[in-house]
């Protein structure tokens, strides 16, 4: 899948889902999330076997954007972790495009040789945690900057504190603490994506999702996510129609550049 392919598609969305939960089987889940017209999800290295999850779903919808996160891009810490966890190491950012991953996410900023080696290659969307993190990915190679621990950074309020200082260009993806109490006031303040764990669904559902694999359930409560999503930025953006545009179009209609060519 090219780079322009899963830039637009998780734009469209609006939404990554992290994907977390090592009792729910990950291709129902993107099933799940197609139906509540979610066509992407980053799949966390801090599950059981991540890489093989991610293949398997590559495999079994190729259609479907997956991208790998929870990645660490320093060789130095990953060696250190790896050597104390070899039943269940690291993997590198190779290894998560091996696996077929789509677009590269971490919670903290990816190195030049990442860089180097990926970036106009595969999306890449690094964790930040101050403008100027946001400005230096960006200028590396970042497609999207994710802005992570959004909750402790300060919400909704840092974002719109942030953006205009970086003349409103890079898109911001908060991930952490977001909430449908919250998601407008993200959006409200320029964001076009917003990225969230199982932990936005209340928890007696959650609780028979999982345990009863109940995926229609599941697809019920990220449509509620998603119609919050798309109602919000109907209004933030009159006339612009996220699932039919371009990514030209959408970065003409936002101020936003995603890095691509």
């Amino acid at each position: 899948m090219d780079i322009k392919t899963a830039i637009v598609t998780v734009i469209r969305d609006g939404f990554i889902l992290v994907f977390n939960q090592d009792r729910l089987d990950i291709v129902e889940t993107a099933q799940a999330l197609v139906e509540a017209g979610i066509n992407n999800m980053e799949v966390t290295c801090r599950i059981k076997k991540p890489l093989e999850k991610l293949s398997r779903l590559r495999k079994e919808m190729p259609d479907f954007v997956a991208g790998s996160a929870s990645l660490i891009d320093w060789p130095g810490m990953t060696a250190v972790y790896n050597h104390a966890h070899q039943d269940d190491p690291l993997p590198t950012l190779q290894q998560g495009v091996d696996a077929g991953a789509c677009y590269l996410v971490s919670a903290v900023n990816f190195s030049d040789a990442g860089y180097k080696r990926f970036a106009g290659r595969v999306a890449m969307i690094p964790g930040c945690g101050s403008a100027t993190d946001v400005v230096t990915q960006f200028a590396k190679g970042a497609n999207l900057c994710k802005v992570f621990p959004a909750k402790e950074l300060g919400g909704p309020a840092f974002v719109a504190a942030i953006d205009p200082a970086l003349h409103k260009m890079i898109s911001l993806v908060p991930t952490g603490g977001t909430t449908a109490a919250n998601i407008p006031d993200y959006i409200n303040a320029g964001v076009l994506v917003v990225g969230g764990s199982f932990s936005m669904i209340e928890k007696a559902a959650l609780k028979r999702i999982v345990d009863e694999q109940d995926y229609k359930l599941l697809a019920g409560e990220i449509s509620k996510v998603k119609r919050l999503i798309d109602e919000t930025r109907a209004k933030k953006y009159p006339g612009l129609d996220f699932a039919k545009a371009s990514l030209e179009e959408i970065g003409k209609k936002t101020g936003r550049n995603f890095n691509v060519d």
